[in-house]
């Protein structure tokens, strides 16, 4: 086993049961790298499962949570993201752009991106990721036991060619009829149709007792809609017997195309890996299965993480309540703090305030000597504003 940066044996921070760990991503700004070995196999003829769990604790924001399988034999010291791999499977974040699972082959020593964009999680929780790809080129993707894409290789990845191209020398035939409606040739327009008035006078209108001829003008009845008029006459459609539907470019066998009946299949499948790079740590791995039995690993999803949920959870939620409370007091230290800063510089202020010049004390002695009297009187005098430059003490 080969190990690159610092990873920790733990459980987490909130986990659902404390004996049951995986490995962590410890340090910020790192690449991290590390592989096992374990019995060859080959997957052909028969059903490759790949599952994990990750949890990503610090909430990641640019980061990976995948797994690589590799086939033959590879310098596990020096393994690294240069490292040939057959399949890349599992979570990928980078701010909302990227929240994706990927689930990369390889085939002829190219890497091939799947092609639908499967949204992973993006919580601070556990999750199981699984694939299972079947000898038949049929292939699933499962969050949390959850189906959440499938389909098979030669239609969501472009690994081989198509099967079918275009006919390009095509065209559409000249009496091909794409008209799937037509207008009824038995359908006339009534004699007379285009003289029906749109309005017509109402005939039940009274003139009103108080209308003056001389001063109103003469009264006519008001117009009101025509209920025999009803609209420009447009000629009925009847289905067209000669509607033989949209005409599209036929197929034809594409001559690149040689089929693989183990595009699904590889060879001598020998090590696990996890290579990624995180600026922020706190990724954990755990439970990672190779198998060829789909409800087998179902059950252990369910034993491992669905056993554990649900504490996990409470744990999470505790833990987000204390933080939040923290930073509240935290913000309320800071606050006071600041409020304190204030006073101090408002005292100090006056403190370093100018001594007054003998011509002003003298001005502000009179004035408290005629304040004095006034308030014995129960006046009160506004506070004076006092320019020494245009008072005269002489």
């Amino acid at each position: 086993m080969n190990v690159a940066s610092e990873w920790v044996h733990t459980a987490g921070k909130w986990n659902g049961d404390p004996e049951d760990k995986g490995i962590q991503t410890s340090e910020d700004y790192r690449f991290y790298a590390i592989s096992a070995e374990f019995p060859e196999f080959t997957s052909r003829d028969k059903t490759l499962v790949l599952q994990f769990s990750v949890k990503h604790e610090q909430k990641l924001d640019c980061g990976g949570g995948y797994v690589k399988l590799i086939s033959g034999d590879i310098d596990q010291k020096t393994f690294s993201g240069d490292t040939p791999y057959s399949i890349m499977f599992g979570p990928d974040i980078c701010g909302d752009a990227t929240r994706r699972v990927h689930a990369i082959f390889s085939h002829n020593g190219t890497n091939h991106l799947h092609e639908k964009d499967v949204m992973c999680m993006v919580d601070q929780l556990t999750h199981v990721y699984t694939l299972i790809v079947k000898p038949d080129a049929t292939y699933s993707i499962l969050i949390d036991n959850v189906q959440k894409d499938k389909g098979n290789l030669y239609e969501d990845w472009d690994i081989l060619p198509t099967r079918k191209i275009p006919d390009t020398e095509a065209t559409k035939p000249e009496d091909w009829d794409e008209d799937e409606y037509v207008l009824d040739p038995e359908d006339k327009k009534p004699e007379g149709y285009d003289d029906i008035p749109k309005e017509i006078l109402d005939t039940n209108a009274v003139k009103p007792h108080d209308w003056d001829d001389e001063e109103d003008g003469e009264w006519t009845a008001p117009k009101i809609a025509n209920p025999e008029y009803h609209g420009p006459w447009k000629q009925r459609k009847m289905k067209n017997p000669n509607y033989k539907g949209k005409w599209t470019t036929p197929m034809l066998d594409n001559p690149e195309f040689v089929d693989d009946p183990y595009l699904y299949a590889y060879s001598r499948l020998k090590y696990i890996g996890i290579e990624l790079w995180q600026v922020k740590s706190g990724t954990l791995f755990d439970n990672i299965l190779i198998c060829d039995d789909p409800e087998y690993a179902f059950k252990l999803a369910e034993e491992t993480w669905g056993k554990h949920k649900h504490t996990e959870e409470a744990q999470f939620e505790e833990a987000w309540k204390k933080m939040k409370e923290e930073e509240e007091a935290e913000k309320k230290r800071q606050e006071e703090q600041e409020g304190k800063d204030d006073e101090s510089e408002v005292a100090e202020g006056k403190n370093e305030e100018e001594p007054k010049d003998e011509a002003e004390t003298k001005i502000e002695d009179t004035l408290s000597d005629d304040s004095k009297q006034k308030e014995a009187q129960h006046v009160f005098l506004p506070t004076p504003r006092l320019s020494l430059s245009h008072t005269h003490t002489g």
